[in-house]
């Protein structure tokens, strides 16, 4: 399955993960929450979509909002709301392309060159995801179909760390350097006033 990273990237599926409950946001629908005069899975549409051939909305509510956008929009395959994860494997599992990456909903200031960046640093890996000098950032990831199986399997032990499964996956952090506020998410009603 080693494909040369030089090259330029195949068939991509863009996933924007808005599955959660918000809960940090007083269980609002953090996708649909406005920022800058659109709601914040709108502002990273933008960003996503040069950037790939098919984009896909992860939702689990307001599905008739997200329809609006025109994008297809696919639901959790597990109940309860069990994260990001879920929305990956739902992805992963009705995936035509071999790869699919995955963007958060509240990360409106996504990197341009995020899909070609995590393409050409990936080397023979499953499983990548950006990173700045600061921190890891797991639901920014690219991803082969390939895990959706082991996936499932982790998810049905009950595990739901996002970071540990990639590493498990045999991925890896790439760097995106000086990346500025390319990877600040909105996590609170505080983080709008920015």
């Amino acid at each position: 399955m080693a494909i040369n990273s030089n090259s330029e990237p195949p068939a991509i599926t863009g996933v924007i993960l808005a599955g959660g409950r918000g809960s940090r946001m007083g269980g609002q629908d953090k996708g649909l929450i406005i920022w800058h005069q659109q709601p914040l899975y709108h502002h990273v549409l933008q960003r996503l979509k040069p950037q790939v051939d098919t984009v896909w909305i992860n939702a689990n509510r307001n599905l008739a909002a997200y329809q609006q956008s025109g994008f297809a929009v696919i639901v959790d395959t597990l109940p309860d709301f069990p994260g990001p994860l879920a929305g990956m494997l739902a992805a992963l599992e009705q995936a035509e392309t071999e790869w699919v990456v995955f963007s958060s909903c509240d990360t409106p200031l996504l990197p341009d060159n995020l899909v070609t960046h995590l393409w050409r640093n990936k080397n023979c890996a499953l499983a990548v995801w950006a990173c700045s000098e600061e921190r890891d950032h797991p639901a920014l990831a690219l991803m082969h179909r390939s895990l959706a199986t082991p996936l499932r399997e982790y998810l049905e032990r009950g595990e739901r760390r996002l970071l540990l499964f990639l590493r498990q996956a045999g991925g890896h952090g790439v760097l995106f350097s000086n990346a500025g506020a390319a990877f600040n998410n909105i996590n609170n009603p505080e983080d709008l006033k920015n």
